[in-house]
């Protein structure tokens, strides 16, 4: 039995077993607090702290969503972490097409910078297309793809990573050099956990994780987060 098929045959037995079923999801999907109940979970697209300043569209309450498979892998990132009295703290999960849009839409509105001196102060906004920081589709849409960090288990609060969620800059590139050796040590913790369990990094933003083998690499979802 090849690693792959091993992979795939492990989270079918979890699933099979657990027997999460979640009808008013597609199939495949899941409210990822059925497995992991203690998760932190703050959507910052529920809300005003992010680059828009508001609360994007699709986003209707602060419940993370992703595919099945996504999940059970999750939670082994989850229970190893929890052997070091850490925790994962995740910013975002699945995340609706029509949440897409609303950036894209926000992005061609030039004199709209409320955020910009938190989330891009070195960037120009007529930029973030051309430097790849918004797209017209993202993997978050695949359903396996989240945005996380690594908080204290005892007092919940995020280890410094060197840079903030969604900072939009060379400071958030897994491999910058600018920051300290905690700070890198912080990174290497995180991406060390999530490789092992099977989750690739996009390299300028250390938060940004998607399950290798994901189920639904071609589709891009447009149903809400609620």
């Amino acid at each position: 039995m090849t690693y792959k098929t091993y992979y795939f045959f492990t989270v079918f037995v979890l699933m099979l077993f657990r027997g999460v079923g979640q009808t008013d999801l597609p199939d495949g999907f899941v409210r990822v607090k059925s497995i992991i109940p203690d998760l932190d979970v703050e959507l910052r697209y529920y809300g005003a702290n992010n680059f828009v300043g508001d609360t994007i569209t699709g986003y209707t309450s602060n419940t993370l969503i992703l595919t099945k498979a996504a999940a059970y892998q999750l939670k082994l990132v989850q229970d190893e972490l929890q052997k070091q009295n850490l925790c994962l703290k995740v910013y975002d999960g699945y995340r609706p097409q029509r949440a897409v849009n609303h950036f894209i839409s926000w992005a061609k509105k030039l004199n709209d910078t409320i955020n910009k001196g938190k989330f891009y102060p070195d960037v120009e906004k007529k930029n973030l297309f051309r430097e790849e920081y918004i797209a017209s589709k993202s993997g978050h849409s695949r359903g396996s793809t989240l945005d996380l960090t690594i908080i204290d288990g005892a007092t919940g609060e995020p280890l410094d990573m060197g840079s903030p969620y969604d900072f939009f800059g060379k400071q958030s590139w897994v491999d910058y050099k600018g920051i300290s050796e905690k700070q890198m040590a912080n990174r290497q913790l995180l991406q060390g956990v999530m490789i092992k369990y099977n989750f690739r990094n996009y390299p300028k933003e250390w938060w940004h994780f998607t399950l290798r083998w994901e189920p639904f690499p071609n589709t891009y979802f447009d149903f809400p987060v609620e």
